[in-house]
């Protein structure tokens, strides 16, 4: 079965929305650099997101 074009769309709408295409893009990355060592999980991965996150804080004017 085909999916329609606007379907895909939204599909790679709510990922982006979501942040999943951001840990993928994060694993693709990280079997690029570290290819013996095991990815971190999805969890563990924004585990360290947040920890980089509040180490490193962004100013933002909004």
């Amino acid at each position: 079965m085909k999916v329609p074009r606007w379907a895909s769309a939204v599909r790679w709408y709510l990922r982006e929305l979501t942040g999943e295409t951001e840990y993928d893009r994060y694993c693709e990355h990280h079997r690029h650099r570290h290819p013996l060592a095991p990815v971190p999980t999805r969890r563990e991965y924004e585990v360290l997101r947040t920890a980089h996150r509040e180490a490193n804080p962004q100013g933002r004017c909004c």
